[in-house]
This record gives C-alpha cells, structure tokens and sequence, in this order.
C-alpha cells in the first residue's frame, strides 16, 4: 500500500513539475499555425459560396432554354433541369468523382474515392483537411451539373423525359469525369496524378472551356444528331423560325448565368490566399468577356439582319463568358475582350450554320458552348498565353471522346426504349403528355402553340378551358390572350 501511494505521490509531482521542465512553446511557430489553419478555413467557405453561385446557374440554364422554347414545353424544361441536377449530383458523388479526381490508372482514369467521403483514407491521402474535401466536392458537382445541363437545349422540346434522364448518369458519371480526369486529375491529388496525360502534355483550360463547356456541346450536337429536327422546323430546304415564348425571361436567365460565371471562374481558385490571390482579376477579365461578346453578337447580328437581335445579343453574353472560361487566369483585360469580342461573332455565324446544315439546336447551345468553348481555349494559344500545340490536341481529344460516346449512347436509347417523342405529343405539347400540367393558363398556351390538337389524358380537366379534354378534341379557351 505504502509503496502504491509513493508511486501516486511521485506522479502527482511529475506533472506538476513537467510544464516547467518542458521547452517553451514558439510563439512564431503557434501564430503560424493558427494563421493557415484560418487560411484553411477561408479557401473552403470562398470554395463552397463559388458552389452555391455555380448551382445558382441551374436557374439561369432553365430561364434560358425555357425563354427561348415554347410554351406548351416549359414544364417539361423545368423538369430536365431540376432532374439532371439531381441525377447529376447523386451519379457524380457515387461514381464520377472517383473516376475524374481518384489515383490514376495510366493517365486516363481514376481508380478510387468512388462514393466519396472526406474523412475516409483515400480522401484524406491527398493531404487536404475534410472540410476542404467537402468543399471541392460539392463545388466540382456543380461543374458537373452545368456540362449535363447544356445537352437539354439543344434537344429540347422533343425529348422523352425518362430517355434525357437516363442519358443524364452517362453524362455525369462516365463521359464528363473521363475528359475531367484527363485535364484536372491533378486538381485534387495532385502528386499521384501528375500522369494524366492532358495535364502532363501542357493542355490549359483553367475553368472548363472544354472541359465543361465543349464536353456539354458535344454530347448535345451527337443529341440533337440522333433526335433530329422539331416539327416544321426546316420546310423545303430552308429553317423557319420558331420563335421562343419569353424573350425576357431568357435575359433574366443570362442575367443569372452572368452572376453566376464569378464563381464559376474566379471560384475556380478554391483560395483567397496567396494562392489564390487572382480571383478579383479573373472576376474582371471574365466580366469584360463577357460584355465584349454580347456587343459582338449585337453587332454582328445588326449587319446581317438590319436590326440588333435580342435573343443573338444574350447568346453572345455567354458565348464570351464561355470563351473566357480556360484563359481567364492567364489573358490580360484588353486579350479578354478580344477573346470575349471575338466569341460573340462566332457564335452568331456558328447558330446559321448549324441551321444551313440542318441541325436543330432551338437554344444556340451547340454554338455557345461546344464551339466558343473551342474558341477560348485555343485563344490561349493563339494569343501567347501559352502554347498552342497542347490547346489543339486537348480540344480535338475532347471532340473525339465526347461526341461518338455520345453518340452511341443516344442511338442505344433511340432503338431501345427510345429517344424522341412523337408526333402528337410533341404537337401538343410535352408538358400535357409527360407531366400532366401547363405551366401558364390555357389561354396563353395557344394553339398555335399547341400545334393541330389541344388534349390532355382522357377526362382529365385543363383550368381555363370549358370542358373535359379528349384525344382529338380542341376544348374552347376560356379567354383568348395567345402567345407568339
């Protein structure tokens, strides 16, 4: 017992001693820590608000496309867009973010970090904190989301819903993360992937160009391929007009993509530091691309059609915006403009050529992004921001994947449960046939709009319309207030 409480004793003194016997902490070595450990903190909370602007974007994309569309098809791009951001998120964490940012295999894809978690072993190997880990997840998904999003325009107003959806996982969990691990692998462990051949070879594109932006162009150009034109689109050789329903939402839509490009670009940091130090200059050069490629599309569009086009002036806003996207940590101000500038024209060139050629694309989105995300990343090249050599092969890398992948991916759903909806639903309208609803009161839904025949499902009530809708049948409006 005596010998039990000597030993108590001794301890009790051991630690009361130790904290006089233990060298004195630094107090540089303690600042120095505290102060990165914030800095820590801040590249992730600046990460996640750039997320929540990026996913902010969905709304814009939706306005956008629905603006430019018809009315009886509204609800319907309101549906493809919330599902494909959904989907989207729920197939990127399970699958493609492991395949974009895992340990490579050859360069070409990732192996690990499938159904993410940050606190796992895999995850914590690449030397961030969790937090950040969580923070370049959700702000990587929403990039994600917004490649996946651009397909829906160019096939919009003749899709099956259940088709886009399921062509919305390929997208998000096989198609986008292959190209991204080749050009980002680096982007989250960067020492075990410095093999990704885009990164090793000198391929710039700084915030997706054509990582994002062509990828999503392409997969819509293959969609719109395999989908062909709408109804009454091209009549003996030539395109008609078919005009969208909304003109002022669009612009409230490019309004929103325009915000919401800040964190796209400048959120492409993921610091404030010293590290990330450029994100106010990127957020400059990218809004002066921005504005120079909506004068250009104005512009361009006044000399060919002798007035300024509205809808061509809000495409060449995102056509610069796009364009900026892979140099605009690297262009100087007067470059960004240009390349904005520039952008701008294209895109109105690019929306008459695909028109000649006749490929329906009823949002441009073909043009703003799969070929002014061509443009800006070949601008980096082309302007001595870097070499040109490694631009031209990553954007044709990126054709070459895409476009067939995709390709092949419509067709198998074209001849399996199908891909286009038919002749009378999309007359009608898909919101009636695919989602039961209008998305505006019968009476502005016109039948013009509505094309031969207004019907809901048999015996199924339409507000504003005296009568039970029929197969067939044109219930009698209500009021008469049509739209375009």
């Amino acid at each position: 017992m005596w010998m039990a409480f000597s030993g108590e004793i001794q301890g009790a003194f051991a630690e009361a001693v130790a904290p006089e016997q233990a060298a004195p902490a630094d107090p540089a070595a303690e600042a120095l820590a505290a102060a990165e450990a914030v800095q820590g903190n801040l590249d992730a909370l600046w990460t996640v608000l750039a997320a929540i602007l990026v996913f902010f974007m969905q709304a814009g994309f939706a306005m956008v496309e629905s603006g430019f569309t018809r009315a009886k098809n509204a609800c319907n791009i309101m549906m493809k867009n919330l599902l494909d951001f959904s989907v989207g998120s729920l197939s990127f964490w399970l699958l493609g973010f492991g395949l974009m940012f895992g340990v490579t295999s050859g360069g070409f894809i990732g192996t690990n970090n499938f159904i993410f978690d940050a606190t796992s072993d895999a995850a914590r190997a690449s030397g961030n904190t969790d937090s950040f880990s969580w923070a370049f997840l959700i702000f990587q998904t929403v990039f994600c989301a917004t490649a996946a999003t651009i397909v829906s325009g160019a096939m919009a107003e003749r899709t099956k819903f259940s088709s886009y959806i399921i062509y919305s996982i390929f997208i998000t969990a096989i198609i986008y993360p292959i190209f991204g691990h080749w050009a980002w692998g680096t982007l989250y462990l960067a020492d075990a992937n410095e093999s990704a051949w885009l990164v090793k070879l000198g391929f710039l594109d700084f915030a997706g160009s054509t990582v994002v932006h062509s990828i999503g162009g392409w997969c819509a150009l293959a969609g719109a391929i395999v989908l062909g034109p709408r109804i009454g689109k091209f009549k003996d050789g030539k395109a008609m007009p078919i005009p969208g329903h909304n003109i002022p939402l669009a612009a409230l839509g490019v309004f929103i993509l325009w915000m919401g490009w800040f964190g796209f670009n400048a959120g492409s940091t993921t610091a404030v530091g010293s590290e990330g130090a450029s994100f106010a200059y990127i957020a400059v050069t990218t809004n002066l691309s921005a504005a120079a490629g909506a004068v250009g599309a104005m512009i361009a569009s006044w000399i060919l059609f002798k007035k300024p086009d509205t809808s061509f002036a809000l495409n060449g806003a995102l056509a610069g915006l796009v364009a900026i996207t892979a140099g605009c940590d690297v262009m100087t101000p007067a470059l960004a403009a240009l390349t904005g500038l520039i952008g701008g024209v294209i895109v109105v060139f690019s929306v008459l050529f695909f028109d000649k050629i006749k490929i329906d694309d009823p949002v441009g989105a073909i043009s703003v992004h799969g070929i002014c995300g061509v443009w800006g990343t070949l601008a980096i090249g082309l302007f001595g921001a870097g070499p040109l050599l490694p631009q031209v092969i990553g954007v044709g890398a990126a054709f070459l994947w895409a476009f067939p992948t995709s390709f092949i991916v419509f067709y198998a759903i074209k001849v399996t449960v199908g891909l286009r909806a038919s002749q009378q639903e999309e007359m009608e309208g898909l919101d009636l046939h695919e989602h039961g609803m209008l998305a505006y009161p019968p009476s502005f839904v016109s039948e013009l709009q509505l094309g031969a025949h207004v019907s809901a499902a048999p015996g199924m009530a339409l507000p504003g319309l005296t009568g039970t809708a029929t197969p067939g049948t044109v219930p009698t409006p209500a009021t008469s207030n049509p739209s375009n």
